[in-house]
């Protein structure tokens, strides 16, 4: 206070610790680049995840999820183990994600172009080195793909230049599907978690995601479908006992009723798709509960 008095500066480090805090949570990613060159105390303050963590959330959390921080876990965990050798192990200067499934639909979890940052102390400031890898489009991390009448699973990676996004496929030749893709065609992929727990508890009416592709050499994309009634039920809610069935209806009811993708019988077991004119194949099943996800779903079909 004697400082105060006489026309001086308090520093920021003489303030107290929630004051600092809140005055660092206000400032932006580049100021906090700029305040942690002042001296190491403000460094490590300046680093850390939960500062970065909050500029992640603001900006990313639409569209990243669990999935993104695990392979961010991942290229940060390889980057401590193998330092510099990484140039040279892995595709020189990129490093790949994580790997799931099998030959030809083996799926790349994520892919970083240029790893080099990680070598240093950047790969002790998980959060940070996250959100400018996310920045300058370097890296490639898992979402998931509005289009048209479906979602695809994908891996993206942001242009700064037009605040858009590209996108390859996850699996099988990761080959390019999009350019200049809006920030509202894309979700977290975290929307996928803990499907197989709600088919006992389906029942008619239920709107739901599920997993629908051609053939085995194709991946799975998402479709919106509602739960049906039985052939035989008389859709009475009194009476109905659908839900206590292993038959599962699924209406895709974006399709005409004539056509043979309309109404299809499961297995609520395992999926598997009943009759003799099997069409495709059926994987993973997802409730929604979210009104603004079955509306936003709503809304791709009404205005095809």
């Amino acid at each position: 206070m004697e400082n105060t008095k006489k026309g001086g500066n308090i520093s920021l480090l003489n303030l107290p610790e929630s004051t600092l805090d809140c005055i660092l949570n206000h400032l932006s990613p580049i100021d906090l680049i700029r305040m942690s060159q002042v001296c190491t105390c403000l460094r490590d303050k300046c680093r850390s995840d939960p500062l970065w963590d909050n500029h992640i959330k603001r900006k990313w959390g639409r569209v990243i999820g669990d999935a993104t921080y695990k392979e961010w876990q991942w290229h940060i965990t390889i980057a401590r183990e193998k330092g510099n050798q990484l140039n040279q192990e892995i595709n020189q200067n990129g490093s790949l994600g994580s790997f799931s499934g099998s030959w030809p639909m083996l799926c790349l979890g994520s892919y970083l172009e240029d790893c080099k940052h990680l070598y240093g102390s950047m790969s002790n400031n998980f959060m940070m080195s996250l959100y400018f890898s996310l920045e300058s489009g370097k890296f490639w991390f898992p979402a998931q793909l509005y289009r048209g009448l479906l979602v695809s699973d994908a891996l993206v990676r942001y242009d700064p230049k037009s605040d858009s996004f590209q996108a390859r496929q996850q699996s099988g030749c990761w080959r390019l599907i999009g350019n200049d893709i809006h920030w509202d065609e894309l979700r977290s992929p975290s929307c996928v978690g803990h499907v197989f727990e709600c088919l006992e508890d389906l029942k008619p009416e239920d709107h739901i995601e599920i997993q629908w592709k051609a053939s085995d050499e194709l991946p799975y994309e998402w479709w919106y479908a509602v739960i049906g009634h039985l052939d035989l039920c008389n859709e009475n809610e009194n009476y109905c006992r659908c839900h206590n069935s292993e038959t599962l209806i699924v209406e895709f009811r974006q399709y005409p009723e004539e056509s043979n993708m309309r109404r299809v019988k499961l297995l609520r077991n395992n999926n598997r798709e009943l009759g003799n004119n099997l069409v495709g194949l059926y994987g993973r099943i997802r409730k929604l509960h979210d009104e603004d996800e079955i509306q936003r779903w709503k809304n791709l079909y009404s205005n095809h």
